[in-house]
């Protein structure tokens, strides 16, 4: 069978196998027990009477094996922070805050001797506790210790398991004579420095250091309690295995299983079966499996290990730790990661072997979790194999030294440390077994222990092992939730495979266990359940033969019991034969034998023998009976001295004897040997009566009585069949069959019907019967006279028969005359046939072809018919010429091969009269001889054309007959196909278009010439028909074959892509009524002709999806059947085009019952959603005419349902919905209700559901109208009087209006006109700068170090980035360089005197110290602080410098803050709450702007740096494109009143061709404007040719002249003042273009000058009384530029210059509105995780001191980020980029800063004609842009909650991306002098508080000043 057909059978298989296995699967649940939460560990007690179950939060006391729940016992969520000692640590205490974290069961061991259960969680450092067997509720031994004596405890002894969810831990107690208990425990390491850990950055984090990663622990709960799980030997840390904390990295171990076994007489090894994990980011580090063996030492080494005298010496732990690796399959393509362990005992062969099993997986290469089950396999590893290699890796390490085989683990802090080395010395074999103190340890083999699979199949992840009944059982639980049984004979092959679902879709755990008391059942434990599964379910084979051939290690056939079943479970089943096992072999069932097995029915018998056969015990004294069934029973007896089981039975009574059955003449009788009331063994044996014989077979009773299988006699002269001889009267009887008489078979010629006639037939051995009368018997009562003619011959004279029929055959039989129903014997019935030519012949070649059959036939044309030739004339042999009545198919390719079939007449008599004689024209059509129908149809194939005709068929048989229609040689065509692509599932329908497709008789299309497209169909033009499937993504070419021919196609090929791949479903919600719209993402959903959607075990019917986009398919969810409360998600699988949806495996399925599919998806089903109208009411009064607006509430549902999702109806007349919340629908009807009918449904439809909730009753309309009219009537009067007076009034105004109308329509158009071009230019300007950003260095972002001092020190950023960052590569150009500003207080770096350096430097060190200290760092702010003279200046300046000496632990810096801010809350909380953070006042709210600033920095410059610097660059752009006054600064375009030129200066742009040898570029065309002066042209310049160059390094202007070349060989320097200046009304006008007239394209060059122009200073500089540039200035100019930034005043300007700042607005509206909505969202990818976790302390403190006002919370936020951080950017974009920002763009960043602060505020705008300008720019857009804001909260409020540890990894990172950026010595001795100047405050402060003084920081802090104090002024004077 192909692949192809194979394909939907696999699909049907997977889709069966998603239905639980029926109970044929050879093994049987009999309990289970579901846990709400995720199981972690289960164990079970010594018998097996109880099962403890550990899960998240819970654990379980169960009853076995029912399963029966006894106690549960909450144990989480506990209080809990990674960071803190267990809270039983009373000498520890925890700075970081605890909180709810759940305990995850890490090691679950009972100990039955102490009768104590070991418990330990993930929680509180994976402590342990231990609580009692017999009730778990109860804590057996208190640990610590409680009251008495207070006993030391360290962390070594709480620190027991691991403490991350993720993180393993396996443990064993451990018993051996003469000494405690211990236990052994194994845990992945969890502290500072691995994955698990919370990066803190804290010195404290070093405690976490210490767990090792194997140690023994004392476990002894009667003895001393003190030393309860204590490492055995002292020193502690000797009897532990530490990988040292360097090496780690490399050596990351992941526990599987901890186990004993072997090792007498030394008592059993301790063996670990782990993995070493795969290094992040490192391909070339695979995961690798290892075994390890710890000695656990002889009993005399008990008093040494428990610290006892005497007893011989102890040994460590690693002084015997040995670890090999496992390897399972081939290297380069090995299972290499240990998923589960089992140690076990093979089936024997000549004596039992033990081995050890493990599941091995191809650990997945990607991180994450997996989506698909991994391959895994299962591998065998000898022990003695093991053993072997231990003993020579020893040997090899210090006798025979081999490098290649053996090393030290120089990684281990209790290793022996140096290598192997050779030494002169004999090992002992107990050292050769686990080594010794002064021999190297431990050791690693390096050369893998290596085992071929056995068994591989995808996602198994435990396993457990029996050896039974010369078998080996393996059981193996799946990801799927199965569990699988395979028996496994000596030479470990698979003999046998059964399988069931215990749990599906969920994983089970890697352990299981065989119950102790009854092995027979396995308990296992998967994600979310344990089950108690019996391993064998044999009573379904219900046969010995079935019960043996099913190879079923555990079954056999119980023989006294007469079924399958196990061993035990057979009564005597240790004695010899009472029960067969599999491995004896089916020919073992028991069968027997009954002598004699044929029996007569006239015979008297007494009794019968029955031999017994296979296993069957001795029946000696045992009650027996033979049964014969319908309760008729006899005595049987077993003689006493039988050696062989043999029964003597009571024949069956002749009286009860069973009816024999009709026409048979035996009946068959089952016998039973009944034994002690058990029918055990069966066998049949036979009655039979001869007489029945010879009555039954009439016509041959002599020859079946002389062939049956029983002997009989047949009397010849009275023609019977007896069993006695002596019933023969004659005493002749016959023994042989052959010698009976009997008719001797002739052929006789066929005779026609009416026509009388003599027929002879022959008889032999007729001797004996010759004298007997006989009559001819032709059927039923056609009986004619028989005659001797002689001894072997008979004549029937003048038989006449009669047919109506084409031809009859009547039977001929010889009957004894006067005898009925006796005749001579025909072995071969004989027959004649009769004919009718009149029947059967409607033309002339039918009945002239009947001559053939011997029919004597002749055809008649006058009469037209056929009849019998009576005169026997010559037969004509012509008749007319054949007659073609229809042929099909009529056209065909030139190929020929096609099958055409040709009905009509006179087709031939025969089929050769036909061969040779059809023809198409000139080409042969050669007909089928099996297909051939005499004269009505021919099948012929035809022959192939060289060329395209039509032309009648033509038959020539004698004569020539042609056809009416034509058929046509055609050529078929094949266009195209379509569509050209599919998924590799197959199952795409495709169109193959072309012409003549429809000719033919067969068509196949062909993929790849291998593969068929199935279900075709076609017509004339198309062929459809569904694409296989493919193994691989490949291109195949399809091509249509005609008739088995060649293949056409045209080079139509076909590509098979990957399959659709689905990757997420939502909502993943649905209610009970379904129809709720799932939407599906993926892609490559284009490819999917129809998709559909079922929901298992839940959904009623599947349901048809569509197709939308490539990634997005939407499914209505099907109806619900089958729910019940509490019913987990239902699994979800997808049909794509007919093809079940699975992932795309690496991997082939081999192994179907056990390749379980997997639902990816669930979907969970809730009770539809309930309404009801505001007041429940069923009926709702309507006005017809009035508006109506519905109020919908609705029952708290877990649909989360969307308002798109809700339809609601008023008859049939939607009604609008507006507000959609939790609990409450408001919608709306704009229309008209009016109706005939009086009362309309009210109806609320989501999906399916469908909930009539109310009637709308339409009443009052007839008083309405009337009270309407009235109304209407008295409105009217007064109107018109009303209008009256207006008219009169206003027809004054009347012109003024229409005027004024007309003027602000015009400026209307010219608003318009103007921003559509402003925009369109600006658009233009904007598309040229993105693409050079893009090619070019892109946006000039300042480096992080320099942005932090920039916004943390704005007054002295240049001088603060010197002294605070640490020296680094600087760019530097030969055209730029940059301003050194200098600060008060730093002059450069920390230079200090060698002599003064060490002391200062142990000073600083030691205030780092303290500073460190969360306790003296508080109060020494808020000392600080409550001095008077500690200006706000002085506060920020301290924050900033703790920011940057905190910057490497952020986490700590984030504590402080939140500590501080709890304070300044406490402050503000008392007071006014919504002022708090309103203003930088104090340190704590300038350490939270620096605070959002390190947050926010990633966010700033990936989402909101690109928007941000194109607003920057479009005002420059859209400020430039009009004239600029250079000394006042103000400008035809603006944001900004006060910087609004308000003359309309006519400016005209000039295109200059520039040349400049600078900034990588020799010339370029550059725009400018007429009214430009000099500098201003120059700077436009130095724009163009720079702008993908920092500012910083861009020349000044100063520092270039500009050169214009008027002519060849004039030249003129181009300056802003010279001799050519004019003067106006006393004052110098600065020279522009227009002055020097230089024309459009004309040539300048630009270059650097030395000769730098002093006699002019900075244009904005100049005196305006004596200079001006564009207008003279007025008495309002003369004011200080300052105050035109602070100035509100207010002033009516004309209108033409408020448009011009509504044009700038327009056209720079969508660059500020990218800018807000990149501020004020939220990316995905990269959530503001800082802010939801600062946002959420704003929440929880405010919510702990009761302020519910969302106002207040609204301000506190809207104060933290968008007025503390945002504005802050908005103002100053120096801080974030490397620009100039000049004071025009200053001034329209106000404007901008000022609408954000207004979207953020929550008070409404009162704006009216006196508002600033500013505030009313965009007082429309605010409305939007706040909602904007709320959103933005809203969604941050949706995250999910931010964990402690999330957040200081977060930080963590933060600080290690800019690890030595800063100088923070310099910091440090800053922070020092407030420090000094407060000295006496801070001591008085530091001695004052409690805690403080108890740590003595005071005294620490006097030793910082003593230290800097003692020679700092002489070393300062110096440096």
């Amino acid at each position: 069978m192909g692949a192809d057909a194979r394909a939907p059978r696999c699909a049907w298989l997977l889709l069966l196998l998603l239905l639980p296995l029926p109970p044929a699967a050879g093994l049987e649940v009999q309990h289970k027990f579901a846990s709400p939460t995720a199981t972690n560990n289960f164990a079970l007690d010594g018998s097996g009477a109880r099962v403890y179950l550990a899960a998240v939060n819970r654990l379980y006391q169960l009853r076995g094996p029912n399963l029966t729940l006894e106690v549960e016992e909450r144990v989480g969520p506990r209080e809990d922070s990674p960071l803190c000692h267990a809270p039983q640590l009373p000498q520890a205490s925890c700075e970081h805050p605890r909180r709810p974290t759940d305990n995850y069961n890490k090691l679950l061991q009972p100990d039955p001797e102490q009768g104590v259960l070991v418990v330990c969680g993930s929680v509180w450092q994976g402590l342990c506790q231990l609580r009692s067997l017999d009730n778990i509720s109860e804590v057996a031994v208190a640990f610590p210790p409680r009251g008495g004596e207070p006993a030391a405890v360290f962390p070594s002894m709480l620190n027991v398991a691991a403490n991350h969810a993720n993180a393993s831990t396996v443990g064993l107690v451990l018993r051996q004579p003469g000494r405690g208990a211990r236990l052994l425990v194994a845990a992945t390491y969890t502290g500072l420095g691995s994955a698990f850990f919370p990066r803190n950055q804290s010195l404290e984090d070093h405690r976490f250091e210490n767990t090792p990663e194997i140690a023994i622990r004392a476990l002894d709960a009667r003895g001393d309690l003190a030393r309860l799980f204590t490492f055995d030997i002292n020193p502690s840390d000797d009897n532990v295995f530490k990988i040292k904390q360097g090496a780690k990295e490399r050596h990351k171990l992941s526990f599987v299983r901890a186990f004993l076994h072997g090792g007498a007489p030394r008592g059993p090894y301790a063996y670990l079966a782990l993995n070493s994990e795969a290094r992040a980011r490192e391909k070339e580090s695979p995961s690798h499996s290892l075994l390890a063996r710890i000695c656990l030492g002889e009993p005399a080494d008990d008093a040494a290990l428990n610290g006892s005298r005497g007893g011989g010496e102890a040994k460590k732990l690693t002084e015997s730790y040995i670890q090999l690796g496992l390897q399972c399959g081939p290297a380069g393509d090995s299972y290499n990661r240990l998923v589960s362990v089992f140690p076990a005992s093979a089936a024997p062969r000549a004596s039992a072997e033990e081995l050890l099993f493990g599941v091995f997986e191809k650990a997945a290469s990607a991180p994450g979790g997996r989506q698909a089950p991994q391959p895994s396999a299962l591998c065998v590893f000898r022990f003695a194999e093991i053993e072997e290699a231990i003993r020579a890796a020893r040997n090899s390490c210090f006798v025979a030294a081999d490098a290649g085989l053996v090393t030290v683990l120089d990684s281990v802090v209790q290793g022996s440390g140096p290598a192997c080395e050779k030494r002169n010395i004999q090992l002992q074999p107990e050292q050769l077994d686990c080594g010794a103190a002064h021999l190297q340890h431990p050791l690693s083999i390096l050369r893998p222990l290596k085992a071929r699979p056995v068994y591989t199949s995808p996602g198994l992840t435990s396993v457990a092992v029996s050896s039974v009944n010369n078998y080996t059982v393996v059981f193996l639980g799946t990801a799927g939730g199965s569990l699988l049984k395979i028996n496994l004979n000596y030479h470990m092959k698979v003999i046998s495979r059964k399988a069931i679902t215990v749990a599906y879709g969920e994983p089970v755990h890697p352990v299981m266990q065989f119950d102790p008391s009854d092995s027979s059942y396995l308990y296992l434990m998967t994600s979310h359940q344990i089950a108690r599964v019996k391993v064998a379910a044999c009573y379904q084979q219900t046969t010995c033969t079935e019960c043996l051939a099913a190879a079923d290690a555990y079954c056999g056939w119980c023989t006294l019991e007469t079924r399958c079943s196990l061993q035990h479970e057979c009564a005597n089943s240790d004695k010899p034969n009472y029960w067969i096992s599999a491995s004896e072999g089916v020919q073992q069932c028991p069968s027997m034998t009954i002598l004699p097995s044929e029996i007569s029915i006239d015979k008297e018998n007494q009794g019968m023998i029955i031999q017994i056969h296979g296993n069957i015990p001795n029946l000696n004294g045992m009650e027996m009976s033979c049964d014969y069934g319908n309760n008729i029973y006899t005595v049987a007896k077993v003689p006493a001295d039988s050696w062989k089981q043999i029964v003597y039975c009571n024949f069956l009574p002749k009286k009860k004897y069973p009816p024999f059955p009709p026409n048979q003449d035996h009946v068959i009788v089952q016998t039973a040997v009944r034994v002690n009331g058990k029918n055990i063994v069966w066998a049949n044996f036979t009655i039979y009566d001869c007489k029945r014989t010879g009555n039954i077979y009439q016509k041959t009773a002599c020859i079946s009585c002389l062939s049956a299988k029983w002997k009989c006699y047949w009397c010849i002269r009275k023609h019977a069949c007896v069993f006695n001889a002596s019933e023969c009267e004659d005493s002749i009887q016959m023994n042989n069959s052959t010698d009976c008489p009997q008719i001797v078979p002739a052929s006789v010629a066929p005779v026609s019907t009416g026509v009388s006639q003599d027929i002879a037939f022959s008889v032999k051995n007729a001797a004996f019967v010759k004298a007997m009368p006989l009559d001819c018997h032709f059927g039923t009562d056609k009986i004619f006279e028989a005659q001797w003619v002689n001894a072997s011959a008979v004549l029937c004279s003048n038989v006449l028969l009669h047919t109506s029929e084409k031809r009859h055959l009547f039977p001929v039989n010889l009957q004894l005359k006067e005898k009925p129903n006796r005749f001579i014997d025909s072995p071969q019935t004989m027959t004649v046939e009769i004919y009718n030519c009149a029947t059967g012949s409607a033309d002339c070649s039918q009945c002239l072809g009947r001559e053939d059959l011997g029919h004597q036939c002749i055809w008649s044309e006058s009469s037209s018919s056929c009849r019998l030739n009576t005169e026997s004339l010559q037969m004509s042999g012509i008749c007319p010429p054949p007659e073609i009545r229809k042929i099909e198919p009529l056209s065909g390719p030139l190929e020929g091969g096609t099958l055409i079939t040709i009905r009509g007449r006179n087709l031939g008599r025969r089929f050769s009269d036909v061969v040779n004689t059809v023809k198409i024209g000139n080409v042969k059509c050669s007909p089928l001889q099996d297909r051939y129908i005499v004269s009505e149809e021919i099948v012929c194939r035809t022959g192939e054309a060289t060329e395209k005709f039509s032309d009648v068929v033509m038959v020539n048989v004698s004569r020539e007959g042609k056809s009416r229609e034509q058929y046509s040689y055609v050529l078929p065509v094949v266009k195209f196909i379509s569509p050209t692509s599919g998924p590799k599932a197959g199952g795409t329908k495709v169109t193959i278009t072309g012409d003549n497709l429809s000719v033919g008789s067969e068509l196949r299309v062909l993929i790849n010439s291998t593969k068929e497209c199935r279900s075709l169909s076609r017509t004339d033009t198309a062929i459809i028909c569904t694409m296989p499937d493919v193994e691989f993504t490949t291109s195949v070419h399809v091509c249509v074959q005609f008739e088995n021919k060649s293949c056409i196609g045209n080079n139509s090929h076909f590509k098979y892509e990957k399959n659709p791949s689905i990757t997420d479903i939502n909502p993943k919600r649905s209610q009970i009524s379904g129809g709720r719209i799932i939407t599906v993402e993926g892609n490559g959903f284009l490819m999917a002709q129809n998709v559909s959607m079922v929901v298992h075990t839940i959904g009623k019917e599947q349901t048809n999806c569509k197709v939308h986009t490539d990634t997005v398919i939407t499914c209505p969810s099907p109806a619900a059947s089958n729910l019940t409360v509490g019913s987990k998600p239902a699994p979800v699988d997808f049909y794509i085009n007919g093809h079940l949806y699975t992932d795309d495996s690496p991997y082939s399925f081999e192994h179907s019952p056990e390749t379980i599919h997997i639902s990816k998806f669930h979907l969970e089903y809730f009770t539809d959603p309930q309404f009801f109208t505001a007041k429940k009411e069923k009926w709702i009064k309507h006005h017809p005419g009035e508006p109506l607006t519905l109020v919908i509430h609705k029952e708290p549902d877990n649909l989360g349902l969307e308002s798109n999702e809700y339809e609601i109806k008023i008859g049939l007349l939607s009604c609008e919905i507006q507000i959609v919340s939790d609990k409450v629908i408001h919608c709306s009807v704009n229309e008209s209700l009016s109706t005939s009918e009086r009362q309309l449904p009210v109806t609320i439809q989501v999906g399916k559901f469908n909930q009539t909730i109310a009637m709308l009753h339409l009443g009052g309309s007839e008083t309405a109208i009337i009270v309407s009219i009235v109304i209407c009537s008295i409105l009217l009067l007064v109107s018109v009087v009303a209008l009256f007076v207006f008219c009169t009034k206003s027809r004054r105004a009347e012109r003024y209006w229409q005027k004024t109308l007309l003027q602000m329509e015009e400026m209307e158009s010219q608003i318009r006109e103007e921003i559509r071009k402003g925009f369109a230019e600006l658009q233009t300007d904007m598309t040229d700068l993105t693409k050079e950003l893009n090619r070019s260095q892109g946006i000039p972002f300042l480096e992080y170090k320099h942005f932090v001092t920039r916004t943390f020190f704005p007054k002295c950023s240049s001088l603060y980035e010197e002294r605070y960052i640490l020296p680094s590569q600087h760019l530097t150009s030969q055209m730029g360089s940059q301003i050194q500003e200098t600060h008060p207080l730093l002059l450069g770096e920390w230079k200090v005197p060698e002599n003064c350096r060490p002391n200062m430097e142990e000073g600083i060190a030691l205030f780092s110290t303290l500073l460190n200290n969360k306790h003296f760092l508080i109060v020494f702010v808020h000392a600080l602080e409550q001095q008077k003279d500690f200006a706000v200046r002085d506060r920020c300046n301290l924050a900033s410098l703790l920011t940057i000496a905190l910057h490497g632990k952020l986490e700590y810096y984030t504590s402080i803050m939140k500590d501080l801010l709890v304070d300044l809350i406490d402050a503000s909380a008392s007071k006014n709450p919504k002022l708090m953070l309103r203003r930088t006042e104090s340190v704590v709210e300038k350490m939270l702007t620096n605070w959002m600033s390190i947050c926010m920095y990633s966010c700033l410059r990936e989402t909101v740096g690109e928007p941000f610097f194109l607003l920057l660059c479009a005002i420059k752009q859209q400020i430039n494109k009009g004239s600029i006054d250079a000394i006042t600064g103000k400008a035809r375009y603006t944001l900004n009143e006060e910087w609004l030129l308000r003359e309309n200066i006519e400016a005209k742009p000039r295109n200059l061709n520039v040349s400049f040898q600078g900034c990588g570029m020799d010339s370029l065309s550059v725009r400018v404007m007429d009214t430009d002066t000099l500098t201003q042209v120059k700077e436009k310049i130095l724009e163009a040719f720079c702008k993908n160059i920092p500012y910083s390094q861009w020349p000044r202007v100063e520092d270039v002249d500009l050169e214009w070349f008027a002519t060849s060989t004039d030249s003129y320097i181009l300056r802003d003042l010279d001799d050519t200046s004019v003067m106006e009304d006393g004052r110098k006008k600065l020279n522009t273009l227009a002055h020097y007239k230089i024309p459009e394209g004309a040539s300048l060059a630009m270059s650097l000058t030395d000769k730098k122009d002093t006699t002019l200073r900075r244009v904005k500089d100049l005196d305006t009384e004596k200079y001006f540039h564009l207008v003279l200035p007025t008495d309002e100019l003369n004011e200080n530029k300052k105050s035109h930034r602070q100035s509100h005043r207010k002033k009516v300007l004309p209108e033409i210059y408020l448009t011009r700042l509504l044009s700038t607005k327009g056209t720079l509206q969508k660059f500020l509105d990218d800018l807000f909505k990149a501020i004020l969202s939220i990316r995905e990818e990269r959530p503001p995780v800082a802010i939801k976790y600062f946002f959420d302390f704003l929440e929880e403190q405010a919510e702990k001191r009761g302020i519910s006002d969302p106002d207040t919370l609204h301000i506190w936020k809207t104060n933290s980020l968008p007025l503390r951080f945002w504005v802050n950017i908005l103002k100053n974009p120096q801080f974030v980029f490397d620009i100039d920002k000049t004071d025009h763009i200053d001034a329209c960043l106000s404007v901008i800063a000022q609408a954000f602060i207004d979207a953020c505020s929550i008070s409404d705008l009162q704006l009216g004609k006196d508002s600033p300008t500013n505030k009313l720019l965009y007082a429309k857009e605010i409305p939007e842009y706040r909602k904007i804001v709320q959103r933005y909260y809203k969604q941050i409020n949706d995250m999910p909650p931010l964990s402690e540890q999330e957040m200081n990894a977060h930080l963590a990172e933060e600080s290690r991306k800019y690890r030595n950026e800063f100088n923070t010595n310099v910091a440090m001795s800053e922070i020092y002098k407030y420090a000094k100047r407060y000295r006496n405050q801070i001591v008085n402060a530091l001695d004052f508080n409690s805690t403080t003084r108890r740590m003595q920081l005071q005294h620490k802090f006097e030793q910082v000043i003593a230290l800097m104090e003692d020679n700092i002024y002489e070393c300062c004077s110096e440096a």
